[in-house]
């Protein structure tokens, strides 16, 4: 395939495939764009008018259907696939990408996340939250709580009772935990 920016599974391929016939792309196309944001990237794909292609954007096809990638997704986007997955709430599209944002070439902040991942998130998610690793600068951890736990009453204790003394007692190294989150924004905000 040589240069192309994204790839695509097959259960993705037959499910935009369905989506042409049913006439969802009728002239029109897809962007695609993804965001460093701390530790994560964030995507978007959205349905446009065929004729916003720009000059500068790339442009992968699948069964018919013209995705274009802005130039400042490219390089975060090369060598990823676009799957479809079924689960038990129903179906839908996720990037399984071979990239990784550049905070995790920061050795504390891929520690940090690997904590996040195994032991923070999966207790933090059965309450429909998420902590996200936002930054890490002079053994200092910068996270946002969402989900959830964005504006939840107990999202204090579970920072310190929970993330903080989890964090810290793992990798002892992080003098301060720093809450970024905007509580008042969220799904469930107290005041």
């Amino acid at each position: 395939m040589g240069d192309t920016v994204l790839t695509f599974d097959e259960d993705a391929a037959k499910k935009l495939g369905e989506m042409r016939e049913a006439g969802r792309f009728d002239d029109a196309a897809l962007r695609v764009s993804v965001e460093e944001e701390g530790a994560s990237f964030h995507y978007q794909i959205g349905v446009v008018d065929v004729d916003s292609r720009s000059k500068a954007d790339a442009v992968t096809l699948c069964d018919g259907i013209a995705f274009y990638v802005d130039p400042a997704s490219v390089e975060l986007l090369r060598g990823a696939e676009l799957r479809y997955v079924e689960s038990m709430s129903g179906g839908g599209f996720r990037f399984e990408n071979p990239n990784k944002p550049s905070l995790l070439d920061d050795p504390l902040a891929v520690r940090v996340q690997q904590v996040l991942d195994d032991e923070i998130n999966p207790g933090v998610a059965a309450h429909g939250g998420r902590v996200a690793l936002m930054n890490v600068e002079n053994h200092r951890v910068f996270i946002r709580f969402g989900g959830g736990c964005q504006g939840c009453g107990q999202a204090d204790v579970t920072l310190k009772d929970g993330v903080v003394a989890t964090l810290t007692s793992r990798i002892p190294e992080i003098a301060e935990v720093i809450d970024t989150t905007d509580h008042s924004a969220g799904e469930n905000p107290y005041s």
